[in-house]
């Protein structure tokens, strides 16, 4: 692999909505939008391993929410896309909308609830935090693979950082559209790595 770079001080792993919705079996949106269950339930797992393990390292942890208001104004009155879907079925709220509780935040780690939009950076304070504190790679795990993961991976990319997305600690609706990210898409913006590289930062942590 191209080495770079990912000293802890300079890298932060980015979890993506690990939130009732997708991670607690009696999840909404899991339930009615997930087919293929065992990918899901994979990337609960090694999402519990990634965490572990960059909080052991020292890398910031950053967890990014969908926090909508309760009457949905901050998607306005869009009448296509996850604005519209959103709005419409009055998700993430109450129980659906708390953070699971093993992904639960430590007190010295961020969390974005300003998003707007699918991308991580839609409308938060996440790229000032990572400029301001000096971190250049980010690690991106969460769901789901195709709609947030990728949006996030896009902007982050446009913005300058060098990204890594755990692709196994994501989680799609379909195997298929893990494969077509994968396939397709992620090279264009960064860099996939598996739960193997990402345990081999244990031992050389400034190498990937």
């Amino acid at each position: 692999m191209e080495e770079l770079d990912l000293s802890p001080e300079q890298t932060a792993l980015v979890l993506i909505e690990y939130q009732n919705e997708w991670v607690s079996d009696s999840g909404s949106l899991r339930s009615e939008l997930v087919l293929d269950e065992e990918q899901f339930v994979q990337a609960i797992t090694h999402s519990k391993s990634a965490l572990s393990l960059c909080r052991g390292l020292g890398v910031t942890v950053i967890h990014v929410l969908m926090k909508p208001d309760k009457q949905y104004k901050v998607f306005g009155k869009s009448g296509l896309g996850l604005r519209k879907a959103i709005s419409k079925s009055k998700r993430w709220q109450g129980f659906q909308g708390k953070i699971h509780p093993d992904f639960l935040p430590q007190k010295n780690e961020h969390t974005v609830t300003e998003r707007i939009g699918v991308s991580a950076f839609s409308g938060s304070n996440l790229d000032c935090f990572l400029r301001n504190n000096g971190i250049t790679n980010l690690i991106l795990t969460g769901f789901a693979t195709h709609v947030c993961v990728e949006s996030t991976l896009r902007s982050a990319h446009d913005l300058g950082y060098n990204t890594f997305v755990v692709t196994e600690a994501t989680g799609s609706f379909t195997n298929m559209q893990k494969r077509y990210f994968s396939e397709h898409v992620v090279h264009h913006f960064g860099k996939e790595i598996s739960m193997s590289d990402l345990y081999s930062l244990a031992s050389n942590p400034r190498k990937m």
